[in-house]
């Protein structure tokens, strides 16, 4: 069922574009400690990690920041493979970083011979976790900033800034490379630190609901989060065609490090929705992976002519 944008009266929908960020964000995050507690922590972290994208598609047709954006772009399949693709990587990843940190302490105690843990194992699990996220935005900022400044790096990075839409379903279309290079800068500190498995597991869900926040078209007046958290709007003006606007707001969770190294962006009007690149990605899901690869094919996604060779 569609519904039209002006469903909710201006008073409840005034007050929910003021509650669903916190609601949706906070509600998520407790599901989830429920859901690790649980034997299955992973199947139940899913039905709550669905839920939410359930909950977000509906307020998209309730109330969308941009109506345009309800219609069909032709890439919805698409989106949902790169979401699968990318998020099975992340999974190998992370059953990779349980054991991770055991092979570097075996293979580098030779060298080191024993060495105090670095890692403040003794403090509470919330203030390891924010711990965890300030370190690991660190790298997950730089290989995201990287990926705009650096045309080799851009070529991968480009899939994710070719939609003409946010909306929900395509919070993981990233190219496989890329997410790879943002996991590596992102976890490699923590894993090098000492970090207990816990930490990647949280930091994983905060990544996961802030994706699907910051990529919703649901109006959220998110006001003064909007310097701590990267909310929809700010990754609206993120996703601007115009590179004074886009070159910004690299954060993946939060914006420390934005605020810290002047890529900060967040004017008093109304985010973007010019959003989208001035090159040309293919349209098949096969043609997006590969074509990063081919010198003609990234030319296609830097906007260029192609070679006369």
């Amino acid at each position: 069922m569609i519904f039209h944008h002006d469903s909710f009266s201006s008073p409840l929908r005034y007050t929910a574009s003021i509650l669903l960020w916190p609601a949706l964000y906070v509600g998520g995050l407790a599901a989830t400690g429920l859901a690790f507690a649980t034997s299955s922590p992973v199947l139940w972290f899913n039905v709550v990690y669905l839920s939410v994208v359930a909950i977000i598609a509906l307020f998209e047709r309730l109330m969308p920041y941009e109506p345009a954006w309800l219609a069909p772009d032709g890439e919805t399949l698409n989106n949902l493979g790169h979401t699968l693709l990318t998020k099975g990587i992340v999974q190998i990843a992370a059953a990779f970083g349980a054991s991770f940190p055991l092979l570097v302490a075996i293979f580098a105690q030779p060298f080191f011979g024993s060495q105090p843990h670095i890692w403040p194992a003794h403090w509470s699990t919330i203030s390891q976790v924010v711990l965890g996220l300030v370190i690991a935005e660190f790298g997950l900022y730089a290989a995201h900033r990287l990926a705009h400044e650096r045309l080799g790096l851009w070529r991968f990075h480009a899939l994710h800034h070719s939609v003409t839409r946010l909306w929900v379903l395509n919070t993981g279309r990233f190219h496989v490379i890329d997410s790879l290079i943002k996991v590596s800068l992102g976890q490699l500190p923590l894993y090098l630190l000492g970090a207990p498995l816990p930490v990647f597991l949280w930091i994983g869900a905060v990544t996961a609901f802030t994706g699907l926040l910051t990529h919703c078209n649901v109006e959220m007046r998110t006001g003064p989060l909007d310097w701590i958290f990267s909310t929809p709007r700010l990754h609206r003006w993120h996703h601007s065609k115009d590179l004074a606007e886009g070159n910004s707001n690299y954060g993946e969770n939060i914006v420390l490090w934005d605020q810290l190294f002047g890529t900060y962006f967040n004017p008093d009007r109304p985010s973007s929705t010019d959003i989208g690149i001035t090159g040309k990605v293919s349209r098949s899901f096969v043609g997006q992976l590969v074509q990063p690869f081919s010198k003609s094919g990234a030319r296609q996604i830097l906007g260029r002519k192609p070679s006369a060779d």
